[in-house]
């Protein structure tokens, strides 16, 4: 693949919106290049090829401020895992990932995600996916973010938890 024909990711490395292209590009082994945005700063690249919305992904600010404060957002959050607890039961069919015997599309839309909540968990002292409530989600989570495809794109929870005292305590930067 030529320099020019090469795929290019434009975004912030602890986004599932940028994680998922990234794990699909590595499951179908496809070379890529990684521009990585800085906050309150977009590059050339980011504005030409997003003149549009000139934006990367909405403030995750907002849900992540709300988390552990608000009782009923935390039985909400509960309430999808178990659906998605029994979405994967009734996906896999007893395999590893929703898909069967391989990631598919539902897994890399739903295990970007995972760092997040294992994330909030961590931060504020609950837990979401567990061997009591959701063993085969818990099971799925250690298989799926083990996988070569994935390992090493899903940033850890502590370059999360980073990341979120980093940006989330700060005033947001100037738009001018």
């Amino acid at each position: 693949m030529a320099a020019s024909d090469e795929v290019k990711i434009i975004g912030l490395w602890p986004s599932p919106f940028v994680m998922r292209p990234r794990i699909a590009l590595n499951l179908k082994s496809v070379a890529h290049h990684n521009f990585e945005e800085i906050i309150g700063n977009k590059s050339d690249v980011l504005l030409k090829s997003n003149p549009v919305y000139k934006k990367i992904f909405p403030s995750l600010s907002k849900i992540a401020k709300s988390w552990g404060r608000d009782e009923e957002a935390l039985e909400q959050a509960k309430t999808a895992m178990e659906l998605m607890e029994k979405a994967f039961r009734d996906c896999s069919k007893g395999n590893e990932f929703f898909n069967g015997d391989q990631i598919g599309y539902l897994d890399i839309a739903f295990g970007s995600n995972v760092g997040w909540i294992r994330t909030l968990e961590t931060m504020h002292g609950f837990t979401l996916i567990n061997d009591e409530k959701t063993p085969g989600l818990a099971g799925w989570a250690e298989r799926f973010w083990a996988h070569e495809a994935v390992k090493d794109v899903n940033p850890s929870v502590e370059k999360l938890i980073e990341f979120s005292h980093e940006v989330f305590t700060k005033p947001p930067p100037s738009t001018t």
